[in-house]
């Protein structure tokens, strides 16, 4: 699988850092009903050996931490766990002034391509099945409902889908990953600032 050049891209993606777990839970609250704590996303970073995270930042916006201890630049996360040949994505989520750019279709292109880079078999994860924005992405890399879990979401007890893809070692589906990959890349690149 080929991956994203993202050199010069407004956006970029790069592993999860303790110093980035404060932004994080606080898009966290923003975007989920069942938010994960700071302490979970630490505990991931820092004792999980199955967990991979993420972090996407927007190049135009300052890095390091504010007053508030939190880094602006930050703008989407997402992790997985790596469970014997399946990477299962835990969680994926964009600061809400972020949605509709691409940064959410970047994570998890990343997530699939160190998922293949770590010798995956298949990606799976779970999805509300009301979210239709998130369901159409998924099924853009491939991910088909493979089963459904009843009452999974606490908060209003509603089911979830299982979506999984197929085998992304296979050449159908490493066609597929490259050519997302080079659409994505041509997205992301519409939105650049004109240099003066």
């Amino acid at each position: 699988m080929n991956r994203l050049d993202m050199t010069e891209l407004m956006f970029y993606v790069e592993p999860m850092q303790q110093s980035d777990v404060a932004t994080v839970a606080t898009i966290e609250r923003r975007v989920f009903t069942m938010p994960w704590s700071s302490n979970a996303y630490s505990y991931e970073l820092r004792a999980n050996p199955l967990s991979h995270y993420f972090v996407a930042r927007a190049r135009a916006l300052k890095r390091g931490l504010d007053a508030r201890g939190l880094d602006p630049s930050v703008i989407g996360y997402g992790g997985f766990w790596l469970m014997l040949d399946e990477a299962h994505v835990c969680t994926l989520g964009v600061h809400p002034d972020w949605r509709q750019r691409g940064v959410g279709e970047l994570l998890l292109s990343t997530m699939i391509g160190e998922a293949a880079r770590l010798n995956a078999h298949v990606v799976t994860l779970e999805v509300r099945v009301s979210n239709q924005a998130a369901q159409n992405l998924y099924q853009k890399y491939g991910f088909a409902a493979v089963g459904l879990r009843r009452g999974y979401y606490s908060d209003n007890q509603e089911d979830a889908l299982i979506m999984t893809t197929e085998p992304i070692h296979t050449p159908a589906y490493e066609s597929r990953y490259n050519r997302l990959q080079r659409m994505l890349r041509a997205r992301l690149q519409a939105q650049q600032p004109e240099r003066a």
